[in-house]
Formats: structure tokens, C-alpha cells, sequence
């Protein structure tokens, strides 16, 4: 059996533990990326805020448990904890472990000539920042202004996403508002637009802002059958003319734009990034 061409993968037959004084987002990132570059399955388990001697230990005993329970093989652990004594109690479980903290941190601290504050949650502690306040604001202004919802206040979007409905949007506008607190708009490309064949009339002033989404007329029919099956605003005769029209017109309107077919919500708004280069993030 196959998806998408690829082989199925076998059933997971490893277990990998992601420990965290804080959420644990941070070592689950990173481990997943890792273990994109194997072709098996893993079975999961996150342990957020293991910040007393007493959380550690317990967390130790699970990994132990899973190390007896899999035949004395060892679960992969992707550890953030920061403090020594907590990642101490971790490393003499019975796992293969994959410290970040020990791994860059001590090498980075001899380049800069500095200790490091060793402060537990310190990459979250961030809920009275400004980078904090401008993600709940760009998080608001996406909700607002999704699927052409409002005009008001477009000139202060820091892009304004379109492509035919179901193209990937509005999940790419949340993704850059949630993790980039970029404000982003989208708009719709719809038949009537095609008619006219001019973009939505509140959007040529802010041409300059605009970044186009397509996708695979196959893709696209698939998609939108799974909410409105056999209607024609599903049908590949309706998908291909939409698909067509939209990127004649954004080709003729020299908006950028790329294909969401085959890529991630990480991939599209990494591009859109590169392309509108906010110059916001700083550590």
C-alpha cells in the first residue's frame, strides 16, 4: 500500500520522549526534524515542565518503564532542560539522549566568552514583550481580514496573501500571524474576478504587498470534494478554469506567487518571508 507514491511505513517500533522544562515545542521541533530523515515510525511521548528533582525523576522512571517494556531497547530522548542537576537525573535513564542545551550551549559559551543564564523557560517567558503583544495583534488582524472579510486597515498588512479558494490561505496567513506576528490578509480569487479581469477592487493600491497562492487543479478538486462533493465548485473542469485564470491574472498583475501542491505551511511562509523581508526578529 502506498501514499502519494511513497511506501507505507511499517509500525512504530521506537519510542522517543521529548523533555522539556517549558512546553516542550522547543525539543519536539527539533527531534521531529531529525527523525524526518528516517523512513520508520516512532511512538511519541512529550514531558513538558519538568522543573523540580521530583518531575525529573518520575520522567526517568517512565523512560525506564518503556526501556523494559521494549525489550531492553532504548527510547530516544530530546531534551531542553537547562538545568544540570534536572538533566542529570534524565541522562542516567536508560535512553539514547539527544541534549540540546549540552550541545550548544557549552561550545557557544566559550566562542562568546560568557556564561549563560541557565534560566529555566526563559524562551517563553514572553507574555508581557512586545513580540509577545505584536503576535496577539497579528493573530487578531489574520482572523479579521480572512477571506475578504473586511477592507479596513489594509495598509497596515504586512501582506496580503490571494489564490482560488481552498488553496492554502488561510492556514499559511495564521501560521505567518502566530509564529512571525506578521499581519496578514487574504483575499479570494473568484469567477467574478475572472470575468472582469481585474484583482478585488480594494486590493491594486497594495499590489506591492500582494503574494499569490496556486495549486494543482487535481489537488484543488480533491480538496474541495471533501466539503462539497460533486457540486461543480468541486469538479476538475471547474478547478482547472479557476486554477488558469488565477494565475493568468497574477502573472499579468507581476504578483509573486508559488504553488502550495507539495509544500508544507513551513515551506510557503518561509518563502513569503524571504520574499516581503520583515526586518522584525531580534534575540
Amino acid at each position: 500500500m502506498t501514499v502519494e507514491g511513497r511506501p507505507s511505513l511499517p509500525p512504530a517500533t521506537r519510542t522517543v520522549f521529548f523533555v522539556s522544562d517549558g512546553t516542550g515545542i522547543t525539543a519536539e521541533t527539533f527531534g521531529h526534524a531529525v527523525l524526518s530523515q528516517f523512513e520508520m515510525r516512532f511512538r511519541q511521548i512529550r514531558i513538558p515542565f519538568i522543573d523540580t528533582l521530583d518531575k525529573a525523576r518520575d520522567a526517568a522512571r517512565r523512560i525506564n518503564e518503556v526501556y523494559h517494556a521494549d525489550n531492553q531497547q532504548r527510547p530516544i530522548v530530546f531534551s531542553t532542560l537547562v538545568k544540570h542537576d534536572l538533566s542529570g537525573v534524565i541522562r542516567a535513564a536508560n535512553g539514547m539522549h539527544m541534549d540540546l542545551f549540552q550541545t550548544f550551549v557549552a561550545p557557544l559559551e566559550m566562542e562568546l566568552g560568557v556564561k549563560s543564564t541557565h534560566t529555566i523557560g526563559r524562551i517563553h517567558n514572553i507574555v508581557d514583550s512586545e513580540e509577545y503583544k505584536n503576535r496577539i495583534e497579528a493573530i487578531n488582524f489574520s482572523l479579521a481580514h480572512d477571506d475578504g472579510q473586511s477592507h479596513k486597515n489594509l495598509a497596515d498588512a504586512d501582506v496580503i496573501l490571494v489564490g482560488v479558494s481552498r488553496s492554502g490561505k488561510t492556514p499559511t496567513s495564521l501560521y505567518l500571524a502566530m509564529q512571525y506576528g506578521i499581519k496578514a490578509a487574504n483575499y479570494p480569487l473568484i469567477p467574478d474576478d475572472f470575468e472582469r479581469g481585474k484583482l478585488p477592487s480594494s486590493l491594486p493600491q497594495f499590489k506591492h504587498k500582494l503574494f499569490g497562492l496556486t495549486i494543482t487543479p487535481e489537488r484543488l478538486a480533491e480538496i474541495r470534494n471533501e466539503r462539497r462533493a460533486g457540486s461543480k465548485y468541486a469538479s476538475i473542469e471547474n478547478c482547472r478554469y479557476e486554477v488558469n485564470e488565477a494565475e493568468v491574472m497574477m502573472k499579468r498583475e507581476g504578483i509573486r506567487w508559488l504553488s502550495s501542491t507539495t509544500k508544507s505551511i513551513e515551506e510557503i511562509a518561509t518563502t513569503i518571508l524571504q520574499e516581503i523581508k520583515p526586518d522584525r526578529r531580534e534575540y
